[in-house]
């Protein structure tokens, strides 16, 4: 499969990536909203808009920073799953409906947010929300251009 758009190889593309990867960069160094929390989040939007090339990025990621295989590979059933704390099934659930706010009038419930806000603080919220709008845009842009999957190599980006 190749890619409909050279996204590494365009120069208004490096210049754009680098400005939306910059504010991912920020959660991550910046925030306390905790490093396993983020991961988690970053490959169930993933997962849920079917971008092949993030759910690849973000569990090689993962897996880099000590994650286990067993959490990551339930992360598509963590419903189920009894390997994920309560906090961590509030921002699975949060970036659920995040991601499928179209699914629904209203957009996000009442109930997911305020067991989100049970577990997280106001900074740590506004953190979650902006990784979730972040890695939705970044699944968006690769999938349109059918970004292919399998080759990242963990720090590829800097």
């Amino acid at each position: 499969m190749e890619a409909r758009l050279n996204l590494f190889g365009s120069p208004f593309a490096a210049k754009f990536l680098k400005h939306a990867t910059a504010a991912g960069r920020l959660i991550a160094t910046e925030s306390t909203l905790p490093p396993a929390t983020q991961e988690l989040v970053l490959l169930r939007a993933s997962q849920i808009n079917g971008c092949g090339f993030c759910t690849d990025m973000h569990t090689k990621d993962a897996l880099h920073a000590g994650e286990s295989t067993v959490r990551l590979n339930l992360v598509a059933a963590w419903r189920e799953a009894t390997v994920f704390t309560d906090a961590e099934r509030a921002a699975l659930e949060l970036t659920e409906q995040g991601t499928r706010i179209a699914d629904a009038a209203g957009g996000v419930p009442d109930e997911v947010w305020a067991n989100a806000a049970k577990h997280y603080d106001e900074e740590q919220l506004v953190a979650l929300v902006s990784l979730i709008s972040i890695i939705n845009s970044f699944n968006r842009l690769n999938v349109m251009v059918q970004q292919p999957a399998g080759d990242y190599q963990v720090g590829q980006f800097g």
